[in-house]
C-alpha cells in the first residue's frame, strides 16, 4: 500500500471507529459535551441522531471512554433484539449471566436488584444503545419501564440512544409518546465544514505518523468536500482512494483530479449521490 511512500505507520482513513483518530469537530464536541452534562445531571434518556457515516459509533466510544470510575457502562450494539433478548444482553453487561430460558419477570427482577446494588455502592449505570433506530417498539417500551427504577435522589439507569434520523420518526409515533417525553437532552450530529475537513485530513495523517507538508491541496479539499458532503465515512473512503491514486502515480500531493478519480471509482457503492458525482466528474 502507500504506508512507506508517505512514511506513515498505519492506514489514516480506515472505516473502523478508532478513538485514537477522533477529531474534535464542532458538532461532535457539542454532542460529547451534551452527553457528559446530561449524564452528570442524572437524566433518564438522552438521544443522539445523525445520518449514516457521521460518526455516531465513534462518538459512543469516546463517550464511554470519558466516563468516570463511579459509572458502570453497558454497551448494546445489536438493537434488533426482542425485549427478552435485550434484557438478557443488558443483564450480561451488568455481570448477571442467566440461562437463555429465563423468563422476563426473573430478568427484570435480577436487573432491578443489580441496579439497586450498584446504586447503594455509589455507582451509576449508563446504557448506550447503538443503531437505536432498529429497536422494536416493544424493546423501546422495555427500556422505558426499566428507566422507571429510581431512588429518592436519582434514576438507577440512564439510557443513551444513538441512531439514524429514522429514530426521530419512530419516537414521534403516538404509542411512544411516554418515552419521547422522557428524553430531556438530544443532539443531531452534523457534517464537516470545508475548513474542518482540511484540519480533519491533516489530523488523521498526523496520528498515523505523517510529518511532512500538507498532503491534500486546497483544490483537493474543495473537491473532497463537495463529493462527500462533509460526511466523515465518505471522506475516509474517498481520501483513501485518492492517496492510492497519488501513490500509483509516484506523487506526494493529492490534487483535485485525484479526488475526481476516487469519485469515479466509487460509483460501484450503488449510492445515488456517488452516481450523480461520477457523471459530474466524468
Amino acid at each position: 500500500m502507500y504506508l512507506s511512500h508517505f512514511a506513515i505507520a498505519e492506514m489514516p482513513f480506515g472505516l473502523t471507529p478508532d478513538t485514537a483518530f477522533a477529531f474534535p469537530a464542532r458538532s461532535h464536541q457539542e454532542a460529547l459535551n451534551t452527553l457528559l452534562l446530561a449524564c452528570e445531571g442524572g437524566e433518564g434518556f438522552i438521544k443522539i441522531t445523525g445520518e449514516v457515516g457521521t460518526g455516531k459509533t465513534l462518538l459512543c466510544r469516546r463517550f464511554l471512554a470519558t466516563l468516570q470510575g463511579d459509572a458502570v457502562s453497558c454497551y448494546l450494539p445489536n438493537p434488533q433484539n426482542t425485549p427478552r433478548t435485550l434484557l438478557l444482553a443488558l443483564a450480561e453487561e451488568l455481570g448477571q449471566v442467566l440461562p437463555a430460558s429465563c423468563d422476563e419477570f426473573t430478568l427484570l427482577k435480577r436487573i432491578g436488584d443489580k441496579l439497586l446494588e450498584l446504586a447503594d455502592a455509589g455507582k451509576r449505570v449508563v446504557v448506550c444503545v447503538d443503531e437505536a433506530q432498529a429497536l422494536k417498539h416493544a424493546s423501546l417500551e422495555t427500556l422505558r419501564l426499566l428507566s422507571n427504577l429510581e431512588t429518592e435522589k436519582r434514576k438507577l439507569m440512564q439510557v443513551v440512544l444513538f441512531g439514524q434520523p429514522e429514530l426521530d420518526a419512530q419516537l414521534a409515533m403516538p404509542n411512544l409518546r411516554q418515552l419521547r417525553q422522557r428524553i430531556s437532552f438530544h443532539h443531531r450530529l452534523g457534517v464537516f465544514s470545508r475548513e474542518e475537513l482540511r484540519l480533519y485530513l491533516d489530523h488523521r495523517l498526523r496520528v498515523a505518523g505523517y510529518r511532512g507538508p500538507e498532503v491534500f491541496s486546497r483544490g483537493a479539499v474543495a473537491a473532497l468536500h463537495r463529493a462527500s458532503g462533509g460526511t466523515p465515512r465518505l471522506v475516509n473512503i474517498l481520501a483513501h482512494k485518492a492517496l492510492l491514486t497519488v501513490y500509483g502515480a509516484g506523487g506526494v500531493t493529492v490534487a483535485r483530479q485525484h479526488v475526481r478519480d476516487a469519485v469515479r471509482d466509487t460509483d460501484r457503492l450503488g449510492s445515488a449521490r456517488f452516481e450523480w458525482l461520477r457523471r459530474l466528474f466524468r
